[in-house]
This record gives C-alpha cells, structure tokens and sequence, in this order.
C-alpha cells in the first residue's frame, strides 16, 4: 500500500502530464526564416514540426510596417490561402509565443482550420494530406485600413520576391 502512494507521486515528478497546443506560423517563425532559432530554443518551450498546411479559409497575408513583418489580417475570405508550418506546442513555448507576438496588443490568438498539405512522424500522429487541422494562430488584433490595399501574399519567405527583406526589431534581438 505503501509503494502504491509512493508510485504515483513518483511517475508524476518524474513523467509530469505535458498539454499540448497546435500552432499555425506562416511567417518569420517557419523553417529557414529570421525567427525560426526561437522555436528551437529549448529555453522557451518544446515545438515540434507537425506538417505544412495552409488555411481553409482565405485570409489577407501582407508585409508592413518599417520592419517589414508579415501580418495575417483579420479578414477571412478575403486574400489567399496562407502557407505555413503546424507545430505542436507545450505551454511554455504558448507564453513565448504570445510574449513573442505581442497578444493580445498587437496579435489575437485564434484557433482556424487548416488543410495539411504534408505531415512528419509516423503511425496516428502523423497528419494525413488533405485533412483538415485546426490550430492556433496569431491573427493582426485590429486592421490598419492602408493595410487593406496592400499586396497579399499565399506564401512568406524574409528574402521573396516582394523585396520586403526583414527587419529584425531591436527588442527581437537575439541577443
């Protein structure tokens, strides 16, 4: 009986219950990108490479401010169908990510859908090609009108073609 209360508190110290969150990046955060390091810092929480997806739904992706940073706009059905990358998150990488992109001031986190275009891993956590995937993403809080006319874009890449190179804000610094 003894070991039997023991064991629990034991397994729970040593394995803690870990909850995980689908998040959605499409812009500095993806693979090969300015910010990508952050999620990788084992510092801020664990993120791992789920799939390449793109929303269900169009959305305005546009590139503003002096920084040149990618913004998804709270426009649903206007726009394209945004590519990205899913990741499951644990709750430490959540708050990063929130602190990170600034919500709710300047971002709202927002669950949408997603359809998978390819998944990592294997067996049932693998995500299947054309499924649809919900997951959090950080959506602009409110609009700037001008952003409205801006040019929108299916894919972010910091040195595309837009000619758009990004800025990294001096309170983003690696250092």
């Amino acid at each position: 009986m003894k070991g039997s209360i023991i064991l629990p508190l034991f397994v729970s110290v040593v394995c803690p219950v870990v909850h995980m969150a689908n998040v959605f990046v499409y812009g500095t955060l993806k693979k090969g990108q300015p910010n990508y390091f952050r999620m990788q810092d084992p510092a801020n929480g664990q993120a791992k490479f789920l799939a390449h997806a793109r929303t269900v739904e169009p959305y305005p992706l546009v590139i503003a401010t002096k920084y040149n940073i990618p913004f998804l706009l709270n426009e649903p059905g206007k726009g394209q169908h945004v590519q990205g990358e899913i990741y499951s998150v644990d709750q430490n990488m959540l708050e990063f990510l929130d602190k990170f992109e600034k919500c709710p001031k300047w971002y709202r986190r927002t669950k949408i859908e997603l359809e998978v275009q390819d998944g990592a891993g294997e067996g049932e956590n693998t995500l299947k090609p054309g499924s649809i995937k919900e997951a959090f993403v950080y959506i602009k809080t409110e609009d700037e009108p001008e952003w409205l006319q801006k040019p929108t874009y299916e894919s972010y890449d910091a040195k595309g073609d837009h000619g758009l190179t990004y800025v990294c804000p001096k309170n983003r610094s690696p250092e």
